[in-house]
């Protein structure tokens, strides 16, 4: 072994002799790049082998070239690069070489050979990069779109990147992703013949030569692809993707206008086709030239467009009456009245249409659960209080035993100020099951202590104890010790405490509440906080390795404590901590007699 690495290290002196030849770098640069390089090269040749090794060899060569290139920039030395540079890179391909070879299943490190490849400008290793990484990881349709962008776009070969996706399509018969990518290089290949024969054309040139095929100027091979993937790849998904990639080409209009009659053939009861039609009028319009126009009739123009769009739309939920085609309407007209306008005209036309767009929807009983609150929301945004509170209650009877709608009218009302809000909240938990209902249960008790007085408050509390399932008591509980603690002094939440503790479960912050509580006491006694200390860890001294360490940091720390009570503590947590919890209590113990925690 030890051989090998000094004949690796002779291999470099040629190119660490001409850096310090140049002035690039110095003696004793070059002596501490060799001394790296031979702990480097140890490590990558010993019997077991990390990935870490190779990594940072990588990282430190990397490194170095591009202080190389920093130090050649600030003399403006630009010679001996085939002697310098080139040794190195050539080291480098050999380590990811090695690498990839040992850890073949690590994409990631296939991606940093690309990009390494990429950034040096190393376009005949880069292919061979991508061909072995094709071999082996034939499975991920991403990078064979990588490869085949990579030979359009940066070697311009449209055969290799057709012959990679043709390959590609082998193994994905049914990939989306890759259709449309091959879809998109075909009209990219129609689009640059087009280019270059325009060209030829206007420097009068003799074309006889070169072969310009009108089909493929007019996009003929990217038509077949389109329609050999739509016998593959159902689904409206797909018809639009391909639609819109068509749309990027200007003579793709024979193609785009099979692809839409397709999409209405075939696709005619989907939402999303009506979808599109509809807000393809909003673009036929935006073609139309509209210089020296004014304000008002701009508006007047986007107004009469977003017609035509609800016109498509109201068709549309006539003929596919179903939840989502609603939403995808609403969702339209909610994006419209969202955009900016400096017309209140457009404004207004826009909000009224979203609210009847809203109503019909609801009439129909197809306006999914989500959408309500975004309609109750536009409505108190109005000022239209009474219709958001009518909403809100058909909304509770629709979805009688939806959480989210019962929070949301309760907050309307809340909001709003109305004398029934308990009335509402005693409607909710009778048709909300008590699993789930905690939402409800801290919105009314939130309300309560802001709205009544502190008796009714603590009865709410006592209620909502008994009301709720064990484990969303526990929130319950913290909730009723901190409003006790604020509204009726230490004594009454110390008495409250001692009772809630007769009733598992508990959460730590409840205990710490607690203890926080006692700490905040000018006459703080350290009996009490033992106490709250000792119900915590009896159940959560098992898994939580702070809880004992702040009981030990309270013993020593509080003028009544007793520091000779942490050996004891010590001990019972050695003994009741589970797993790795014992070394890292034992860890932190430690750095805590130390000083350092």
């Amino acid at each position: 072994m030890a051989e090998r690495i000094e004949q690796r290290l002779e291999d470099r002196i040629p190119e660490l002799e001409q850096l310090e030849r140049v002035g690039l770098f110095t003696r004793k640069e070059i002596r501490a790049v060799l001394r790296k390089a031979s702990a480097l090269e140890y490590k990558i040749q010993r019997r077991a082998l990390r990935k870490e090794d190779f990594i940072n060899y990588i990282q430190y060569e990397v490194n170095l070239l591009e202080l190389i290139k920093k130090r050649r920039a600030r003399i403006g030395y630009s010679f001996k690069k085939d002697e310098i540079e080139h040794s190195i890179l050539h080291r480098v391909h050999s380590l990811f070489n090695r690498a990839t070879g040992k850890w073949k299943d690590d994409v990631q490190l296939w991606l940093s050979h690309v990009a390494f490849c990429k950034q040096w400008n190393a376009k005949h290793q880069l292919s061979k990069v991508f061909s072995t990484m094709l071999a082996i990881h034939s499975d991920k349709p991403a990078l064979w779109i990588m490869a085949a962008k990579w030979e359009m776009e940066s070697r311009l070969s449209s055969e290799s990147a057709r012959h990679l996706f043709l390959r590609a399509l082998r193994f994905h018969p049914e990939c989306p992703k890759l259709y449309q990518e091959y879809f998109r290089m075909e009209l990219m290949h129609a689009e640059k013949q087009r280019k270059e024969k325009k060209e030829f054309e206007q420097a009068k040139m003799d074309l006889g030569e070169f072969n310009y095929s009108e089909e493929i100027l007019n996009g003929e091979m990217a038509r077949i692809v389109y329609r050999d993937a739509s016998q593959k790849i159902k689904g409206v998904e797909f018809q639009l993707a391909v639609l819109s990639i068509a749309k990027l080409f200007d003579f793709s209009q024979d193609l785009q206008k099979e692809i839409l009659e397709n999409l209405q053939a075939r696709y005619a009861d989907d939402p999303l086709t009506w979808d599109y039609m509809a807000r393809r009028e909003l673009e036929l319009g935006s073609q139309q030239p509209t210089e020296h126009t004014t304000k008002q009739k701009k508006a007047s123009e986007m107004a009469q467009r977003e017609e035509r769009c609800c016109a498509v739309f109201d068709e549309a939920v006539g003929a596919v009456p179903t939840e989502d085609m609603w939403k995808c309407y609403i969702s339209f007209c909610l994006e419209r009245y969202n955009r900016k306008t400096n017309s209140e005209e457009l404004k207004q036309k826009r909000l009224e249409r979203t609210l009847s767009v809203f109503c019909k929807a609801h009439e129909s009983n197809l306006l999914a659960e989500a959408l309500y609150k975004h309609w109750l929301q536009l409505l108190l945004d109005s000022g239209l209080s009474e219709k958001a509170v009518e909403v809100a209650e058909a909304a509770t009877r629709h979805f009688s035993q939806s959480v989210e709608m019962w929070q949301m009218r309760l907050r309307v009302l809340i909001q709003l100020k109305r004398d029934d809000v308990t009335q509402c909240f005693e409607e909710a938990i009778k048709h909300v099951k008590s699993k789930g209902a905690l939402p409800l249960w801290t919105l009314w008790v939130e309300w309560s202590e802001g709205t009544n007085s502190k008796e009714d408050t603590e009865a709410l509390y006592q209620r909502s104890l008994c009301a709720t399932t064990p484990t969303e008591s526990v929130t319950m509980k913290e909730m009723y010790l901190d409003w006790t603690y604020r509204n009726c002094g230490y004594k009454k939440v110390k008495r409250l405490f001692t009772s809630l503790c007769e009733n598992r479960p508990f959460s730590l912050d409840f205990f710490r509440k607690m203890i926080q509580i006692e700490k905040e006491q000018e006459s703080c006694k350290i009996l009490h906080l033992r106490e709250y200390y000792e119900r915590a860890l009896r159940e959560f001294g098992s898994t939580n390795t702070d809880l004992w360490l702040d009981y030990v940091k309270e013993e020593l720390s509080h003028p009544q404590g007793k520091p000779e009570n942490c050996g004891s503590i010590h001990w019972r947590a050695m003994k009741m901590l589970q797993g790795d919890l014992v070394e890292d209590f034992v860890s932190k113990y430690t750095l805590l007699q130390t000083g350092h925690l």
